[in-house]
């Protein structure tokens, strides 16, 4: 059975166990345990009255929150209109669900009163994990009025807690709701783990492991705020070292608390969206209006007529609704911020990437459909705040991948719209250069209509280029170490058995690709494990010795490792350090005639996105206060966090990092001595003739060197090839899944 179908058929029993009659023990008006947590397990939100009905904003809490849309209805209080009356409005709320908890033994029918009670003790733990987070300080909420606020919760939770145990000798709805917060934190990178595992994960098992048996609800905010604040990206974000964001498409809210202001996501991360949270398939309970796969095929009947015919559009659609969570996730502070944080990055199909045409045409439906589930997201988060506050336009980005001079006009296009873009598939100096200009060009178009722009990013895919660089360099020792032995097959099976490559490297069709398979990423990296350096000492390929050999492999790794360090510096240097930004504002002026004002706002919302790390040295050497957001896959902040708890860690160190020098010896060897990657490396560490010239107009003389690749050599640029190649294999993989489904909700409809 696939996964997809057995998270349907549990979800169906579910629905089926609540629906049916509750036994007893002895007494009529209790439930058992089990009966209570398949109520609330299986619930669903009801739908949203539109026009709202709500009176006042604690009442558009309550309604909200009971009505089963619990996390919209804390993130209704996230505005900074409600700055001075928190604490009297969560008073009112309190107030008003102190008598629906009273009443909730006595509902009818039972189950009623279950829900009612669970959905008030989790509105008012969201309310207080906004208030322990990061966003109280982006709204502006004073620390008094925070305070007395979570005097309040923490009483009235500790009140219906002992209520409960009262009544039924336990406290089995608190228990579930708590159980399930920790569950859905648990959720990330469960079905796709990668070593050391998640940060959000680990958050929630040290969360867990803090729960007192005799006191749920208090033991579990006192846990989660040490989570929280004592988490070094909490420490990093108030102290404004920098922004960070979120290389993943689920776990955003814990992200949120820390400070996290952006996502990213692919194609491949899309696709695992439906892997650690089946119920995008059917039966979502996420965020509030999200929907189901199941629920939106229902309103395509075409695409039962022929799914193959829609391919595309089916993946596109599947695929928002991987996004669409994560935007409402963001919206309270994508507001809050006038679009300056939480912002959401999507990727366009890459098999239409080289297309400017198809790109476009593909960026204005993803935009226009975000546009209308924000308009109606918008009504019930922004109700009875001032009109004057902006309601629908996206908190959403574009990812341009350039893999082709293509990206040049798209990205200039797409921001001339205010549709921001996030240029991915980009590991150099050359391309994120270009792409910096072609931004700066559409979003001058844009202020000069008087549209205001949101933040968008340059990524530097760091790790990709340091494996590519890596793998290029380790095939080129294995070659030449393959020629110095008798029997080159038995030697290559050996190494491949050795590293854990062979099960995958004897499949392959020749004996070029099983050399690339046992170099890849996958199997050697690093390029110091013990089986690679005793075949490159046997064969005296770098050194004479074990301890030569070694010694020349461990300064590889270290040189290549910075290579995406130093692309991420040098773009940053270029743009914003405080030398060149002002010269940048005079360009703007000039240029574009644009005013002093303007020129700022275009400025101001461009920030580098260093991406793709494998270790923490790749986010703590590229901090920067300004312009700047490290975007982070849920193993590595487990990483950073774990860094940050190493005796003599100072994250003062690391102040503005971006702006350090990189010790020269280190770019000379990968320019000038690494030869097996110097040509790749001069192509993504140096600029073009024509950047240099662009950039002398401005006022600004690079010592970088001219042997950067131009724009006609993007597409055949090694680690473009790869991540290419993987993006559009993880696209068609999907949407072969996607396609699938429909074609088996078509076969259910026909019997």
């Amino acid at each position: 059975m696939r996964p997809e179908a057995a998270a349907r058929q549990g979800l169906r029993k579910s629905f089926k166990i609540m629906l049916g009659a509750y036994p007893t023990n002895g007494d009529e008006d209790l439930m058992r345990t089990e009966d209570i947590r398949s109520i609330i397990l299986g619930a669903r939100p009801e739908k949203l009255v539109f026009p709202v009905p709500s009176l006042d904003h604690a009442d558009h809490v309550v309604r909200t929150a009971l009505a089963g849309h619990v996390k919209l209805a804390a993130d209704h209080l996230l505005n900074k209109e409600m700055v001075g009356a928190l604490k009297e409005t969560v008073g009112n709320v309190i107030r008003q669900l102190n008598l629906e908890f009273n009443r909730g033994r006595y509902a009818k029918p039972r189950e009623r009163g279950v829900l009612i009670r669970a959905r008030s003790y989790e509105v008012l733990i969201q309310i207080a994990l906004n208030l322990f987070g990061v966003e109280s300080r982006r709204i502006g909420f004073s620390e008094e009025e925070v305070s007395g606020t979570l005097d309040s919760i923490a009483q009235t939770l500790d009140r219906w807690e002992r209520l409960e145990r009262k009544e039924y000798g336990g406290a089995p709805i608190a228990k579930t709701v708590i159980g399930e917060l920790i569950s859905d934190m648990k959720k990330v990178m469960s079905k796709y783990y990668r070593a050391p595992g998640s940060m959000v994960a680990k958050m929630a098992e040290s969360i867990e492991r803090g729960l007192k048996d005799d006191g749920l609800m208090s033991s579990f905010l006192a846990a989660a705020r040490k989570e929280i604040q004592g988490n070094i990206y909490y420490r990093m974000t108030i102290e404004g070292m920098c922004k960070f964001g979120n290389d993943y498409a689920i776990g955003l809210r814990p992200l949120r608390h820390l400070g996290f202001v952006q996502v990213s996501t692919n194609p491949v991360l899309a696709a695992i969206a439906y892997d650690d949270d089946p119920s995008l398939w059917e039966g979502f309970k996420g965020e509030s209006l999200c929907k189901d796969f199941r629920t939106v095929v229902k309103e395509h009947p075409e695409w039962l007529e022929g799914p193959e015919k829609y391919g595309d559009e089916i993946t596109m659609q599947a695929t928002e609704l991987s996004i669409f969570p994560n935007l409402a996730v963001f919206r309270p502070i994508a507001v809050a911020s006038n679009l300056y944080h939480g912002m959401i990055s999507y990727q366009i199909n890459p098999n239409v990437a080289d297309s400017r045409e198809g790109s476009l045409k593909d960026a204005l439906q993803i935009y226009s459909d975000a546009q209308e589930f924000l308009k109606r997201y918008d009504e019930y988060l922004l109700w009875g705040y001032s009109p004057k506050i902006g309601r629908g336009r996206p908190n959403l980005v574009l990812k341009v991948a350039a893999n082709t001079p293509a990206a040049i006009d798209i990205t200039a296009d797409l921001e001339s719209l205010g549709i921001g873009t996030n240029n991915t598939v980009t590991f150099s100096v050359p391309q994120e250069t270009t792409l910096i200009l072609a931004k700066m060009k559409g979003r001058a178009m844009a202020v000069r209509q008087g549209i205001h722009p949101s933040t968008v990013y340059e990524t530097t895919m760091g790790g990709r280029l340091d494996d590519h660089l890596r793998e290029v360099q380790a095939e080129s020792l294995l070659r030449r170490a393959l020629e110095r032995v008798k029997d080159k097959k038995e030697a290559l099976r050996d190494l491949a058995e050795k590293l854990g490559a062979w099960e995958e490297a004897r499949r392959a069709p020749s004996v070029d690709e099983m050399i690339r398979t046992v170099c890849s990423r996958r199997y050697l990296r690093p390029m110091t494990k013990e089986p690679f350096i005793d075949l490159l000492t046997r064969t005296r390929v770098i050194g004479d010795s074990r301890e030569r050999t070694e010694a020349l492999l461990s300064r590889l790794e270290k040189d290549i490792g910075y290579a995406g360090i130093i692309v991420t510096h040098r773009v940053y240097w270029i743009f914003f350090s405080p030398e060149n930004k002002p010269r940048w504002l005079a360009y703007l002026r000039s240029k574009y005639g644009l005013t002093e004002e303007q020129a700022r706002e275009v400025m101001r919302g461009i920030d580098m996105l260093p991406a793709s790390k494998r270790k923490p040295e790749e986010t703590l050497l590229t901090l920067g206060r300004e312009h700047m957001t490290n975007t982070e896959f849920p193993n590595h902040q487990l990483s950073v966090l774990m860094r940050s708890r190493e005796t003599g860690f100072n994250p003062e160190d690391y102040e503005n990092a971006v702006l350090k020098e990189i010790d020269p010896g280190i770019v000379h060897r990968l320019l000038e001595e690494w030869e097996d990657i110097r040509d790749d490396c001069r192509s993504a560490l140096e600029l073009t003739p024509e950047l240099i010239e662009v950039l002398r107009d401005v006022g600004i003389e690079p010592d970088f060197g001219d042997r950067g690749h131009q724009p006609s050599d993007w597409p055949g640029f090694g680690p473009v090839v790869k991540t290419m190649s993987q993006f559009a294999n993880a696209y068609n993989r999907f949407k072969e899944r996607v396609v699938g489904f429909v074609r088996e909700m078509a076969e259910e409809a026909s019997s």
